[in-house]
Formats: structure tokens, C-alpha cells, sequence
């Protein structure tokens, strides 16, 4: 009778120390799958903010930067790329600020005042072209340097002074922080500020107004000259061409900057090789109405001085 007792006794001993060790592999467990659910969950948070990318700046290069985006997530569908134009002031203040990743501009840094070139890393990522562009009623192919600084400084004020028609001229300008206006203005105007007339943020919308407006000039870059809604005019009988503009001849061409807060990385460092690789050089770029920047012939620096490349 003793020994079944004690027998019994052992069997409820046996039995309590593996239900007790049971519950504490069960909380290890629990305790485990928790903690494995907060790495997933950062995991997750890191992901997805090394694949979100912000891009601002230069409407002028909003067109071709917003395509590369989209055949970039073609081929890497968890990337958000937002593109936003709004002006290379703007792009070039964002992304010293640090609120882009990307801010893309038609100016140097150094031109633009109050922006800390220094800190600021330049991936000249294409050329393009800008002309000055009529209404196509306004009755001009051709327009002299000369006398567009007295169009765009408002001594002359009537197409009919030009050889065109009696129509009396409407200024479209950019706002001061558009890179196409600086542009303009410093290789097109030489310096002197235009006049006043109508001041629009987009060059959209800039094309809008001249194509529904008798008499109006502006000026846009060589990506919006897609359709017959507006003429764009030859400077001195030199046509805003590509060519005119990798050989020199046409006097009004910007680079394209994408500028990154130091050296990029992450996503926008595979989204700027992206832009720079043969597909989007040799393919889209010229699709889009930009020159690849490998394929010119001259090259500027930040003082606007121009030298012919060595090849």
C-alpha cells in the first residue's frame, strides 16, 4: 500500500514539472512570434521608405523625369516615385532642405542665390534647347537676338514693326524662379529683364495661352514643341534644332540637373543610374524632345562660358 502511494505521488510530481514547463515554452513561443512580428513590421517600415522617392523642381524636365519614373517602376513595381515640377527654385531650395531626394533644375545651383552649391551633388542628367515661340498667326519664322530684347523689353510692341501682322504683341513670362525663364533671359535676352505681361508657373500652361492668344510670345523648351499650337522661331536664322543646339549654333540650351544632397543613395541612387543607363539616353531621352548630354558637342560652365569639347 506504501509504495503505490509513493508511486502515485511520483506520477503528479512528474506530471506538474511538465505542465510547467509546457506554459513557459508556450509564453517563450508567444513571446517569440511577437517579436517576430515587430521585425516584420520594421522591415516593412524600412522597405517601404527606401522605396519612396520624391522628385521636384524643373517643369522644363518634369516631362522626361516623370516618363523615366514610370518605366522605372515598370521593372521595380514596389518604387513610388512622385514627380512634382513647381520651378528649379523650387527643386533646388527642396532638395537643399532635404524635404526631396531629387531636385531637378535648368540652372547651376551656383546661379541660384541663397542655395549651398557646395552641399549639393549635380548629375547633369541631359541638354535642352528653349526658343522663343508665337502664336502661329503672329506672321514670323525668324527673329533677330536684337529684336527679341526689344519685343521682350517692350520697345517694340506691335508685330507689324517685325514684318508680321498688324497685331499688337502679348508678353507670357515664367515666374522669377523658373530655371527656363533664367535661361532665357541670360542666353536669349543677354541679360535684360523682360517686360511685364502675363506670368504662368507651367510651361503647359504657358503654351496654352500663346497658342489661344493673338499677338502672344514666349518661350518654351524644346520638349513642349510637340504639335502645330504654337511656332517656335529661329534666333538670327539659326532653327531651334538639336543639332543647332549640340554644334553651338543656337544660343539658347540649358542643362538638365538632378541634384542630390550630397552623394545619392538608395533608391534615388538606382533611379538617377537609371536615367543615365543606354535605355533612357539613347531611347527616351530623344522620344521625350531632350539631347543627351554625352552627345554634345560644346559644354558650358556655370558662368555661362562655352568651349567646344575635345573628343
Amino acid at each position: 500500500m506504501r509504495k503505490t502511494k509513493w508511486y502515485i505521488l511520483i506520477i503528479c510530481l512528474i506530471a506538474t514539472v511538465g505542465m510547467l514547463a509546457a506554459c513557459g515554452n508556450s509564453k517563450d513561443s508567444g513571446a517569440s512570434e511577437k517579436n517576430n512580428g515587430g521585425g516584420s513590421d520594421s522591415k516593412e517600415e524600412t522597405k517601404g521608405e527606401s522605396k519612396s522617392l520624391a522628385i521636384s523642381g524643373s517643369s522644363a524636365m518634369q516631362p522626361l523625369v516623370a516618363a523615366a519614373a514610370e518605366e522605372f517602376k515598370a521593372k521595380n513595381p514596389d518604387a513610388d516615385i512622385q514627380v512634382n515640377a513647381g520651378g528649379s527654385g523650387t527643386g533646388l531650395s527642396e532638395v537643399s532642405e532635404g524635404t526631396v531626394a531629387i531636385g531637378n533644375s535648368d540652372v547651376f545651383a551656383e546661379e541660384k542665390e541663397g542655395i549651398p552649391a557646395d552641399e549639393l551633388k549635380d548629375h547633369k542628367v541631359a541638354v535642352v534647347g528653349m526658343a522663343p515661340v508665337v502664336h502661329p498667326e503672329a506672321g514670323l519664322d525668324n527673329i533677330s537676338k536684337e529684336d527679341l530684347k526689344k519685343v521682350f523689353t517692350g520697345k517694340i510692341k506691335n508685330w507689324k514693326e517685325l514684318g508680321g501682322k498688324d497685331q499688337k504683341i502679348v508678353l507670357v513670362n515664367r515666374p522669377d524662379s523658373s530655371g527656363t525663364r533664367a535661361t532665357f533671359v541670360k542666353y536669349g535676352l543677354d541679360g535684360e529683364t523682360p517686360a511685364e505681361g502675363v506670368t504662368e508657373d507651367s510651361s503647359n500652361t504657358v503654351k496654352k495661352i500663346i497658342s489661344e492668344t493673338d499677338g502672344a510670345i514666349g518661350y518654351l523648351a524644346f520638349s513642349y514643341l510637340t504639335d502645330d499650337t504654337v511656332k517656335a522661331l529661329s534666333v538670327d536664322d539659326v532653327e531651334p534644332k538639336d543639332e543647332n543646339v549640340q554644334n553651338g549654333k543656337f544660343p539658347i540650351w540649358a542643362y538638365q540637373h538632378s541634384y542630390t544632397k550630397g552623394e545619392p543613395e538608395g533608391l534615388a541612387k538606382e533611379f538617377l543610374d537609371f536615367m543615365m543607363s543606354d535605355e533612357i539616353q539613347s531611347g527616351l531621352m530623344k522620344e521625350q524632345g531632350y539631347i543627351p548630354a554625352n552627345k554634345m558637342e560644346v559644354e558650358r560652365d556655370a558662368e555661362g562660358k562655352q568651349t567646344e569639347i575635345k573628343k
